[in-house]
């Protein structure tokens, strides 16, 4: 089994030594404030972290984190249960937020996020999905079965062109909603109940077939002055017809009626330069760069296609990637109502992770693909859950419920790139997000190990640098790990230490439930989605019924189950 890339598209890199290394702090809180755990004073922890690196006792001092924490109240508090020697084993106090993280170094912004507050189930108001901004049935008869040909090739050369066909003609909401509750901006991730997973460049260029590979773009402001010159200069409107557009806005923005407008009038003029401009700015507004507006598109944006020849080397998924982090993140908090960024992007990566989760509509098998974007696999069908329905059984899945590399027999159109694998910072315009691979490396074929602590990308300063020589950050990636033995493959202890650091569950355990919720322990599970779905299956009706495995009615269930997971 290959690290990373399909069979016959091997990438080779050179691994080095480096070694994640994690001390997370130990947290409790009380009166109000963060009390910090062990040395005090900043200066002492410097002192004692220098020495736990030069003495080559770093990783005795995290695998002393598993003797910590083991188990989960009822409440969601997690009691500190020190284990070292002359302790009593009796000592438990509460610490954390309930049904939150323990040690709070991590999710910093969990105070405000969704997750904190649906524990105690408040809702974020009466309606508890988000409304989701998603253009594919305007897209549908906006998007001509065939452009000119002085267009195509323009739209061609872009790096676009797959964006005309990948919109869902609707989003599932409530599908949405329910993972976005999970995702967290401190770790650009979804906190499953199993480990984190992600959304990677890996995974847009699969399912969009955009470039990855290209320069980050930083525009310069645009005032409504601007707007108005930029839509007369690359346009070709009057300034009279300018003006009044985007005094009609209220701001720097176009509408994306009134670009799909000019796109048909220019077409007719055969005004090539004016059409795609204003088509090539309508469908980006419409798909990755779509904002909570729902109607209206950046006039910054114009910038990318003022020279048509030259927008093809911008990283075009990096940056549909960096808008969707940015609105994930907002969403995730308790006080957000809507999503932005392309829900297409993140609805399909669903699709493709989770086959047993949400209603799907499938228009053809992986195996029948003649080298379209897997977007085009999946089609939108009525869900019948809701995204309070969806929370419980997101609490109750299972490793092996993961196709945790979904591309594999895909590679023949989209091969792996090493680029996927860079841990930093992507940027778009003024929007810094962190990209850390480190975090969901089952999704590459690696062994998942304790990740470093997330970027601070605002101190990030050479981000375009580290963009171009990423192979260092590559070999710091995977370096420290090995390829998977088994799809789910982690190290011992990343369970208990992620159950330290984040919310296995958003739904607490009914009153009858144990007292304490153990870390779990996962089999190895089936790699075959068939067997995937059929092991998901029975061991949700198990959970339904409170099945035991030594009670004599459900045997054949449970013999079922192990003979599932094992294929």
């Amino acid at each position: 089994m290959d690290g990373f890339g399909g069979a016959g598209n091997r990438t080779k890199v050179q691994i080095g030594s480096t070694k994640a290394q994690t001390k997370p702090k130990l947290a409790s809180r009380g009166a109000g404030n963060v009390i910090r755990l062990g040395l005090a004073g900043k200066a002492h922890r410097l002192v004692m972290n220098t020495f736990l690196k030069t003495s080559g006792l770093d990783d005795v001092y995290r695998n002393s984190l598993r003797k910590l924490v083991r188990r989960r109240g009822a409440d969601g508090r997690i009691p500190v249960r020190t284990l070292d020697r002359g302790a009593s084993s009796s000592a438990a106090e509460p610490a954390g937020y309930p049904g939150g993280p323990y040690d709070m170094s991590l999710l910093v912004k969990y105070e405000h996020h969704v997750a904190r507050h649906l524990w105690f189930g408040e809702e974020r108001g009466p309606k508890k999905e988000l409304k989701v901004a998603g253009h594919g049935l305007k897209l549908t008869s906006r998007v001509p079965l065939a452009l000119p040909p002085q267009m195509e090739s323009w739209v061609s050369r872009s790096g676009l062109s797959s964006l005309q066909r990948t919109s869902l003609n609707k989003i599932d909401t409530n599908l949405v909603s329910a993972f976005v509750e999970r995702w967290h901006l401190e770790t650009s991730s979804f906190h499953m109940p199993f480990g984190e997973m992600s959304i990677t460049l890996d995974d847009v260029a699969c399912i969009l077939h955009l470039p990855i590979r290209g320069v980050f773009w930083s525009p310069r402001d645009v005032s409504e002055e601007v707007a108005i010159e930029l839509a007369v200069d690359y346009l070709g409107v009057s300034r009279g017809q300018a003006q009044s557009h985007v005094r009609s806005c209220r701001g720097s923005y176009y509408k994306l009626e009134w670009l799909y407008d000019l796109f048909v009038h220019h077409r007719a003029a055969s005004s090539w330069a004016y059409a795609t401009r204003a088509y090539l700015l309508m469908l980006v507004g419409s798909t990755i760069f779509a904002d909570k507006t729902f109607t209206l598109v950046e006039t910054r944006y114009l910038l990318l296609f003022t020279d048509l020849d030259g927008c093809s080397g911008y990283s075009w998924g990096a940056a549909a990637l960096v808008t969707l982090y940015r609105y994930l993140g907002d969403a995730s908090m308790y006080s957000c109502k809507q999503l932005g960024g392309y829900p297409t992007l993140l609805q399909c990566w669903i699709h493709e992770y989770f086959p047993t989760v949400g209603k799907i509509g499938e228009n053809w098998k992986p195996a029948d693909n003649c080298g379209l974007p897997r977007a085009m696999r999946w089609s939108y069908r009525q869900g019948v859950l809701k995204v309070d329905d969806l929370r419980p059984i997101l609490d109750e899945l299972t490793p092996a419920d993961v196709i945790w590399r979904p591309f594999e027999d895909h590679r023949a159109w989209c091969v792996f790139d090493e680029i996927c694998l860079y841990r930093g910072c992507l940027k778009w315009g003024e929007t810094v997000v962190p990209y850390l691979p480190d975090r969901c490396l089952r999704q590459f074929g690696y062994r998942q190990y304790v990740p470093s602590p997330p970027l601070d990308c605002m101190m990030a300063t050479d981000i375009d640098v580290d963009w171009i020589s990423y192979h260092q950050s590559v070999i710091a990636v995977i370096g420290s790990s090995t390829v998977a033995t088994t799809p789910s493959d982690a190290v011992d202890g990343y369970l208990e230490w992620y159950y330290c650091v984040s919310h296995p569950r958003l739904v607490p355990p009914h009153r009858d439930a144990p007292r304490e919720v153990p870390v779990p322990v996962y089999d190895a599970g089936p790699s075959d989605p068939d067997w995937a779905r059929v092991s998901t299956l029975i061991h949700r009706y198990l959970r339904q019924v409170n099945a035991e495995e030594e009670d004599p009615q459900f045997s054949y269930l449970f013999e079922a189950l192990h003979i599932s997971r094992s294929h």
